[in-house]
């Protein structure tokens, strides 16, 4: 199959782009509760753990990313721990989504001024009460 027979990567949301974007950065692979740590961090607030696993789930069947369970032997607690690995169609995802964004931030820095001017003159000034 050449370049131009692949299938276009996957469309991801926001929540998929900071899910994406923690496994890429701890290295291409990691678990649950590393993954939610960070995905807190660079979302700037608490995020639904369960959404979290239900989301990393559904990225996996979509072929996003690969998941397995260590050995619970292994393990302080002898519970296994579920790790993740970004898959490349994964990663082709992410750098998509991360190209769109990148051409709309341009749309958006090319005509914010104007958008700007725009909405002033719709917006009825606060009348001061007496």
């Amino acid at each position: 199959m050449t370049k131009r027979q692949l299938p276009p990567p996957e469309t991801i949301g926001h929540f998929e782009q900071l899910l994406l974007t923690t496994i890429m950065i701890q290295g291409g692979e990691t678990y649950g509760v590393a993954i939610y740590d960070k995905v807190c961090e660079l979302a700037e607030k608490r995020v639904n753990l369960g959404s979290m696993y239900l989301t990393l789930d559904r990225m996996e069947k979509k072929g996003l990313l690969s998941s397995w369970y260590s050995d619970p032997a292994k393990e302080p607690r002898g519970r296994p721990k579920r790790f993740y690995r970004l898959e490349t169609a994964g990663f082709d995802a992410l750098r998509e989504s991360l190209e769109t964004a990148k051409r709309l931030a341009e749309i958006f820095d090319a005509n914010s001024t104007a958008i700007r001017r725009w909405l002033k003159t719709r917006i009825r000034p606060l009348r001061k009460s007496a």
